[in-house]
């Protein structure tokens, strides 16, 4: 129904404000007794064999919603009755910035694709803090954190820390994100020094906290296979938790759409069904080199159930979706979830 009625609908209007338009009506449609309850119903999909420990945590199930379609921890409980095992908000920084100029947000339909160049838009960390402070569900939650646009890289490590301090306590994992094509400069934090430098300063934070949180970091399609390898070694030395495979890709390669409409959007992170392909050689390279155990969760171009399924036989641990919650509505999760439990 979602495709055929409500899709057609939605995409008559620019894309970002159609996001804002459906958080509003989710808002108000979660405080009218007994919705929350109806959408848990109609899109859940519970069964034991779905559970999964994995970072020291019970997910319910291993589908994830990935940062960036709740930045602000906004719609926690709301989001949470569409079966979702797991939500990431974020990216938070310590300060409040309104992002990168409008339009920031495009679809491209015959990719089954979009393109954002955002840049970090949030109303930084402290409110959405005191949101999540406020939150009645129980689902797992982890926390993206980023730097300020203003903000040096050699002095990241101060915004990334203010962001573990804020939400200490409040969300059930971090992840360290640095592979955002967005904001200048962020993704030079993936090199091999700054990057050690800021994970190593991270974990020695969360280290000192009553109740250690896992800390996970978030990478780029777009890294070289010498740049992975890096990525291994310096996740391994610092013992950072777990990584979450991929990011939006910079590439442009093998797009339907026409090369003059992709000139004309300009920059931007391609998120949707053509990152499907890099997204799981990644996962399946960093499986190699990390062994059996180490968490990976699996990110990029998941628009079916059977794209979940690829990315868990090539080593993800969980999934998180975007682009395909968007195009293909919220019954996704159950389908994946359905096709998860009973795969071989």
């Amino acid at each position: 129904m979602y495709k055929f009625l409500f899709r057609p609908i939605l995409f008559l209007i620019d894309a970002e404000r159609v996001h804002h338009l459906v958080f509003r009506l989710l808002s108000v449609a979660g405080k009218i007794p007994g919705i929350k309850s109806l959408l848990s119903s109609i899109f859940s999909y519970k069964h034991t064999n779905l559970e999964r420990n994995i970072l020291g945590l019970r997910f319910e199930n291993p589908v994830g919603l990935a940062a960036g379609f709740d930045k602000d921890a906004k719609l926690i409980d709301e989001l949470n009755c569409f079966g979702f095992g797991f939500i990431e908000i974020g990216t938070l920084t310590p300060k409040p910035q309104p992002g990168n100029d409008k339009p920031r947000l495009f679809r491209l339909k015959a990719d089954q694709a979009l393109i954002n160049r955002m840049g970090f838009n949030n109303g930084g960390v402290t409110q959405a803090a005191k949101r999540l402070r406020k939150r009645r569900s129980k689902v797992i939650v982890g926390g993206n954190i980023g730097k300020n646009k203003v903000t040096p890289n050699d002095q990241a490590f101060t915004d990334y820390t203010t962001c573990v301090e804020a939400l200490d306590g409040l969300v059930d994992y971090f992840v360290v994100n640095v592979s955002s094509p967005n904001t200048p400069g962020l993704r030079e934090l993936q090199e091999k020094e700054p990057l050690r430098k800021l994970l190593a300063d991270v974990k020695v934070l969360t280290r000192s906290k009553a109740n250690p949180k896992p800390v996970l970091l978030k990478i780029a399609p777009d890294l070289t296979t010498s740049q992975l390898d890096d990525i291994v070694e310096i996740l391994l030395e610092t013992k950072t938790d777990g990584v979450i495979a991929t990011n939006t890709t910079i590439s442009r390669e093998g797009l339907a759409t026409p090369a003059d409409a992709i000139e004309k959007i300009g920059s931007g992170g391609l998120s949707g069904k053509p990152l499907k392909d890099r997204s799981t050689e990644v996962i399946r390279y960093l499986r190699a080199k990390l062994g059996t155990n180490y968490p990976i969760i699996g990110v990029g171009g998941i628009m079916n159930a059977e794209d979940a399924v690829e990315k868990i036989k090539a080593g993800a641990d969980l999934v998180q979706i975007y682009t395909g919650f968007i195009y293909e509505g919220p019954g996704i999760v159950k389908e994946i979830n359905r096709r998860i439990r009973n795969q071989p």
